[in-house]
């Protein structure tokens, strides 16, 4: 019964957070991996610490109160820097999510650690603590902290700035907890209450946020992709915009402009497509010369450079977001 309390409660809660994401954007690999890697930062972590606890001169109880948390939340973190990094993650929920999965495999790794260590000479109560306290505390931290780093990359903030408050707050907020300000059923039952909260109104508000992007930047993108098709574009202000370029670049480049915001737009429609497929419960279409267009459009964005991706800023902007929704059409 002691490992069904002190394991189950955060896989139940990992569970719940993948089977609540209607657009099911978190990849079922990615998600094993982010577990996984959990586990090994718990390893890491505990070498860590016994290193740093044997070097230091402070006491145990100083030690897991104020340095245990660092190290512990730096190792855990490392696979959400990876994804974002990598471009891997487009909406906090999805930080989210993966950022749980990550501290739920740490602390599966940790109560493993403890039950075998500690056995059957304690009370059942310690089991419940750590099964529904510390367990869901290793897993929030690091849902909370890879939202703020997706947020932080959105808001186009240089990438160890986007790192930095996200890790303080997580840092500060586990050390808190280490800390025992509270009784540890209280400090539990907090974590019962706030966190299932806190996932909720996430959920909401991605929801909506996704919702909207879909549908005013799907239907924008259409009816200029449109108008392209039929020769119309220069009738448009995105079009006199790029006709008035032409007093700054040479032909060629306007041409490679031109391509370029056509095969653009033709891949975000296609990206946002396969996303509502996918939120309806249907399978997403890749067509066979995917991979061609996102090479030849890479190929495009290298030959207008940088100058020629900041003019088309009034255009296509293509940020942090935009390259996540063109790495889905990969899958």
């Amino acid at each position: 019964m002691k490992f069904v309390v002190c394991l189950l409660p955060v896989i139940v809660f990992l569970l719940s957070l993948f089977l609540f994401d209607s657009f099911k954007l978190v990849g079922k690999m990615t998600l094993i991996l982010c577990i996984l890697w959990g586990g090994v930062a718990a390893v890491l972590s505990y070498y860590m610490n016994t290193f740093l606890l044997e070097q230091s001169e402070i006491s145990f109880e100083k030690f897991a109160r104020l340095l245990a948390p660092f190290t512990e939340e730096i190792s855990k973190t490392l696979v959400i820097i990876f994804l974002v990094y990598r471009k891997k993650i487009g909406f906090p929920v999805d930080a989210a999510i993966y950022g749980f999965a990550a501290g739920a495999g740490f602390a599966l790794a940790e109560n493993i650690y403890y039950l075998l260590l500690l056995g059957e000479g304690h009370h059942f109560t310690l089991w419940i603590l750590r099964g529904f306290g510390t367990a869901l505390m290793h897993g929030g931290n690091t849902a909370i902290f890879g939202i703020l780093l997706i947020s932080g990359v959105q808001r186009e903030k240089p990438f160890y700035l986007a790192i930095c408050p996200g890790l303080l707050l997580v840092f500060i907020m586990h050390s808190i907890f280490n800390h025992f300000f509270l009784h540890p059923a209280l400090q539990t039952i907090f974590i019962l209450i706030i966190l299932p909260g806190v996932f909720v109104l996430m959920f909401r508000r991605n929801n909506m946020q996704l919702q909207n992007w879909l549908e005013i930047e799907f239907s924008n993108e259409v009816n200029m992709l449109s108008m392209i098709r039929k020769g119309n574009f220069l009738q448009t202000r995105s079009g006199k915009y790029l006709a008035s370029l032409k007093d700054h670049f040479a032909p060629e480049m306007i041409v490679d402009l031109y391509c370029y915001i056509s095969l653009y737009l033709e891949l975000s429609i296609k990206a946002k497509r396969n996303m509502m497929l996918k939120e309806n419960g249907f399978k997403a279409i890749i067509e066979p010369d995917i991979g061609e267009k996102l090479l030849e459009l890479k190929n495009l964005r290298r030959q207008i450079g940088k100058v020629g991706e900041m003019a088309m800023w009034p255009i296509v902007r293509i940020n942090y977001r935009e390259i996540w929704k063109l790495n889905l059409l990969k899958k």
